[in-house]
């Protein structure tokens, strides 16, 4: 409907209208994507929390938790750059087609097998090493994508939206595993998850794209790789942004990991109350995303890291610490609003500054980064957890995103985004925000 009102107004006054906080949506292309992705999605995060719940039921272990979410995430380290390559040679459409499809087969398996009481830790541990696997490939094809649905004009824009879909879905998906868990089992939650994959495929059939066609003669994979490599390690800025995006990823991040020892043992509010800890924290990374979305430009966007990074962190030692519910609640809405603002600024940043030969190869090195370290994350929350507790390790994470934002703020001088940014590709996003 926002896409609607703005293109009406362009044709009617002959001039541009104020940019729309959803000028995306005017593209075909992004509307399908954007409604399939949707319902997706929140399939996919009833899903994880379904299964960290069961993890938890089954083996009461905070370092299995870790584990489990080690496995699902470590394929994306090794393959990611990989991917990326790939995304650079063949079509990103096809790709990403292909690997939705495999992620509602490992979800309708992990139904089938839950649903008939035959499940077991291992078993979800190659089911979420495949779903890992699904992710490495998909992430970079997936972003490198989102160009040729929209465009180097209504990039920032789609991005934007496409980080409030993830949360919106992030909000409404564990708030209904949350209910459904209690009320049916997790295996309800692992078939709709797999039933909804079929939304964002239709989607992704019915999109009017230029017949893809392959490039003349290419170098070899590894010299596309070390290529990728030396380009990110070239240029500071990227290389800045993507460190701290590891940082992040790596410290911070795993918090989530540890949720259902707050929801169960700390805070006593079951799985019920973990999925409103989850909608909580995506309730504030809904409102980044769509703060975000109403940004006009690129430009600034470096010191916008940095504060978000640091916000991140503060409200993530709150939360370490508090022991009633509402109040954990409370702290993890602006966590959410913080690591959104800092992952959609990232990924803009780096999409324009990218060169666009290069952009499948950086988008999986941000892959990488930003899920490729997090399993590590993951392994390490458990384990110190369980010898120091959830609470200490929730806030040595937080003081370590406050201590990498101010790494960040130190380095922007250095960094000249803005003169990058002016001497980047076109992309459309130029302007000065206020």
């Amino acid at each position: 409907m926002a896409a609607r009102i703005f293109e009406q107004a362009h044709t009617e006054t002959g001039v541009q209208a104020r940019p729309s906080m959803f000028r995306a949506l005017r593209h075909r292309n992004f509307r399908l994507f954007f409604s399939g992705q949707l319902v997706s999605l929140s399939g996919t995060w009833m899903q994880t929390l379904a299964q960290s719940w069961l993890v938890y039921r089954l083996t009461q272990s905070p370092a299995l938790l870790g584990a489990v979410s080690f496995a699902s995430q470590v394929p994306v380290l090794f393959l990611s750059p990989w991917a990326g390559i790939v995304a650079d040679r063949h079509s990103r459409h096809r790709m990403v087609i292909i690997t939705q499809s495999a992620m509602m087969v490992q979800a309708l398996v992990l139904a089938a097998l839950t649903l008939t009481g035959r499940i077991t830790v291992w078993q979800i541990f190659v089911l979420s090493a495949f779903q890992g696997v699904c992710i490495a490939f998909d992430m970079p094809a997936r972003q490198a994508f989102l160009i040729e649905m929209v465009g180097g004009e209504d990039l920032m824009n789609a991005i934007a939206l496409n980080s409030s879909m993830f949360n919106s879905a992030r909000m409404i998906g564990p708030a209904v595993a949350g209910v459904l868990v209690a009320a049916l089992g997790e295996g309800m939650c692992f078939l709709i998850n797999g039933v909804s994959y079929l939304a964002v495929i239709a989607g992704l059939l019915l999109m009017r794209l230029t017949p893809w066609r392959p490039e003349g003669r290419k170098p070899g994979k590894l010299d596309q790789l070390k290529e990728g490599v030396a380009y990110v390690l070239k240029n500071d800025a990227i290389r800045s942004l993507l460190g701290l995006l590891g940082v992040v990823s790596l410290l911070g991040m795993p918090y989530a990991v540890l949720m259902p020892i707050f929801a169960e043992d700390i805070l006593r509010s079951g799985p019920r109350g973990m999925g409103g800890l989850m909608s909580a924290a995506a309730a504030g990374a809904l409102a980044g995303a769509l703060w975000l979305a109403r940004r006009r430009s690129v430009r600034g966007l470096d010191r916008v890291v940095v504060r978000a990074c640091a916000l991140f962190g503060v409200a993530l030692t709150f939360f370490s610490v508090a022991r009633v519910y509402w109040l954990a609640v409370a702290c993890l809405v602006p966590a959410g609003f913080g690591i959104m603002v800092q992952m959609g600024s990232t990924n803009s940043l780096v999409q324009s500054l990218v060169d666009n030969r290069m952009r499948g190869r950086v988008m999986g090195l941000y892959a990488t980064m930003f899920l490729g370290v997090a399993p590590f994350g993951s392994l390490l929350a458990g384990f110190v957890a369980e010898r120091a507790g959830a609470p200490a390790t929730v806030a040595l994470g937080g003081l370590a995103c406050i201590a990498g934002a101010g790494a960040l703020a130190v380095r922007i001088p250095r960094m000249r985004i803005d003169a990058l940014l002016a001497g980047a590709s076109p992309s459309g996003l130029g302007g000065k925000d206020p």
